[in-house]
């Protein structure tokens, strides 16, 4: 199978890896815009050709759009008008504005909606690993809106590179998503502004951050470029959790103002639930 990577970053260059190891393409064709990752795609061997988009519509068989989700926007319904019998796959972390915009395509039908829950704060071709997709759930959304041989061939993929399948529709999603992922994302931003505001003097962030901070605040190492279109197309879920939250950290502030140390720990109690959910 030929296969058309439509941006080589973390997710693109990581399923070149993956789909080159355990056979699944034959060839790898990448389509990049930033002309220095896509000679580092080359010199990494993530693909074996970088072309333009038409000439990897015609060769591909399969062709997957890993570019941020504002750029979906408007390259699905190019990728759509040019397609005839291939099946277009896209990875983004939002769903309900991607599907809407390409609702009524006539080739709607080869689109196949696609979420692997895998990544790093890690950007570009430099962040493609091995295994990103083993054991990581991957969000289908939509699939009754796609054409079943479309379905069966990506989840053929994805169950081949390990990853768990989950079903959901784009709404859905878009909820869940705001809940688990972008939250988790503002509130390590926020904690980096915080700390960097706090701490003038960076030697001292260094010398004391031990393992909890650092995987706290990690995500605060993600890409804007990444982050902005998401929290843009997801606004008005990531604001919903976000009130949330903020009402969250007022209850633990007031506990302290109060000097509510029973309260405190039995708020604590109440947060070691997750362990039911997260092993």
């Amino acid at each position: 199978m030929k296969v058309a990577i439509v941006g080589i970053g973390l997710i693109g260059g990581s399923l070149a890896i993956e789909l080159r190891r355990t056979g699944l393409a034959t060839t790898l064709i990448g389509v990049e815009a930033n002309p220095q990752h896509a000679c580092r795609a080359l010199e990494k061997k993530l693909v074996d050709q970088i072309c333009d988009l038409a000439d990897a519509v015609g060769q591909a068989d399969m062709l997957v759009l890993a570019v941020p989700v504002n750029a979906l926007l408007h390259l699905l319904p190019v990728v759509l008008d040019q397609i005839d019998r291939q099946v277009v796959v896209e990875v983004g972390s939002t769903k309900e504005k991607i599907l809407k915009a390409v609702a009524d395509h006539p080739r709607r039908g080869r689109l196949v909606a696609s979420h692997p829950m895998a990544g790093t704060e890690y950007s570009g071709p430099e962040a493609a690993v091995e295994n990103l997709f083993c054991g990581k759930n991957v969000v289908l959304c939509n699939i009754d809106e796609s054409d079943p041989d479309a379905v069966e061939q990506v989840k053929k993929m994805y169950e081949t590179l390990g990853s768990r399948l989950i079903y959901m529709d784009a709404a859905s999603h878009d909820l869940h998503a705001a809940y688990v992922s972008h939250i988790s994302h503002i509130t390590s931003f926020a904690l980096a502004l915080t700390v960097l505001e706090k701490e003038k003097e960076e030697k001292a962030i260094f010398d004391l951050a031990s393992g909890g901070f650092a995987s706290t605040v990690r995500l605060a190492k993600s890409s804007p470029d990444t982050w902005i279109p998401i929290f843009q197309q997801n606004r008005h879920n990531v604001l919903d959790v976000l009130y949330e939250h903020i009402h969250q950290l007022k209850r633990i502030k007031q506990m302290l103002i109060d000097e509510d140390y029973e309260g405190f720990y039995k708020l604590i109690q109440e947060a070691n639930a997750i362990r039911k959910i997260i092993h």
